[in-house]
């Protein structure tokens, strides 16, 4: 009997075992789709228009003024955060403090100059009276030649030096005012406040971050009006002949059919644009053109978030 080789027989079946078991365990190692898609509950047509038909739009909830970006208008170290994600600003409040030491410092610097400046002012006014006072005395005498006329003029161009003097000091005093409104209108840019009055959605920095002012990484905070809120329903152009223009729409929680609110019709975007809100189903087209429905959901109890998938039936013509 031949001895076997170690080389060509033994090598070749241990590379074999070795790709079934990799093969096995591959296998084995993927996510079990059935456990991680979760089962949701198909939009249903709501019964009060289950008669005269729907027209079904999926959507998103956003504020009534949109999303608004919080972004500073200087760079540094952020000093002060006085919000937090959920709170009710007013218009004017104080979001967050960019650190103002270096301002500060180029503010007391402009007050002193202004200060030094008034000094110079009073100190040019008084040289001004002596010196009128002075030529007065010349040009008051009754005989004109108890006087040297080179003391008139002396006395003459002494009062007009001490005006120029004047002149000066009130120059730089209003330049020094000037540069401390510049610097306290510099400190004011490094508090950033809300442009109106909102809800705080979003907080994306914390005291001791630096921040910058070019690109997205600049945007700190988010603001939104949500007292309502709006929904932002995309319907297939296709579909427009068939709305019932300014009528409630239906509004479900994606997922969840049996949850349904009524919401008020804002208004219709003028523009035509290419479907954003995507339910991620395996049939669904994304090179659909939509019309955007605005509506309004109830303001009293909160039962949608910012940002929240919803579902929308919008009432149909009748046939």
């Amino acid at each position: 009997m031949k001895r076997l080789s170690f080389s060509r027989v033994i090598l070749p079946i241990i590379a074999v075992i070795g790709i079934i078991g990799s093969v096995v365990y591959l296998f084995r190692s993927q996510p079990d789709t059935a456990m991680t898609n979760p089962q949701e509950t198909p939009a249903r047509t709501p019964a009060s228009q289950a008669k005269t038909g729907s027209i079904v739009g999926t959507g998103v909830v956003e504020p009534s003024s949109e999303v608004v970006d919080i972004a500073p208008t200087v760079p540094g170290i952020v000093s002060k955060v006085f919000v937090a994600p959920g709170d009710q600003v007013t218009a004017g409040q104080p979001l967050l403090e960019i650190d103002t030491r270096d301002v500060r410092a180029s503010i007391n610097e402009a007050v002193a100059r202004a200060a030094t400046a008034r000094q110079s002012i009073a100190a040019a006014e008084t040289s001004l009276r002596v010196v009128q006072n002075q030529y007065a005395l010349y040009t008051d005498v009754e005989d004109a030649r108890a006087v040297s006329q080179q003391e008139v003029i002396t006395r003459r161009d002494a009062v007009a030096n001490a005006r120029a003097q004047l002149s000066v000091a009130q120059a730089q005093a209003r330049q020094a005012d000037a540069q401390v409104a510049q610097a306290r209108v510099e400190l004011d840019r490094h508090v950033i406040r809300a442009p109106e009055a909102m809800e705080v959605l979003q907080v994306d920095t914390r005291a001791g971050e630096y921040a910058g002012t070019q690109g997205t990484a600049s945007v700190l905070m988010k603001l939104g009006a949500t007292q309502p809120l709006h929904v932002r329903l995309d319907i297939d152009e296709n579909q427009i002949e068939k709305l019932v223009m300014g009528q409630p729409a239906v509004i479900s929680a994606r997922g969840d059919a049996k949850r349904q609110v009524k919401a008020t019709f804002v208004r219709a975007e003028p523009l035509i644009v290419p479907k954003r809100s995507l339910t991620n189903s395996a049939t669904e087209r994304v090179d659909v053109r939509v019309l955007q429905l605005i509506f309004a959901l109830p303001a009293k109890g909160r039962t949608f978030f910012v940002g929240q998938q919803v579902d929308g039936f919008v009432p149909a013509k009748a046939k």
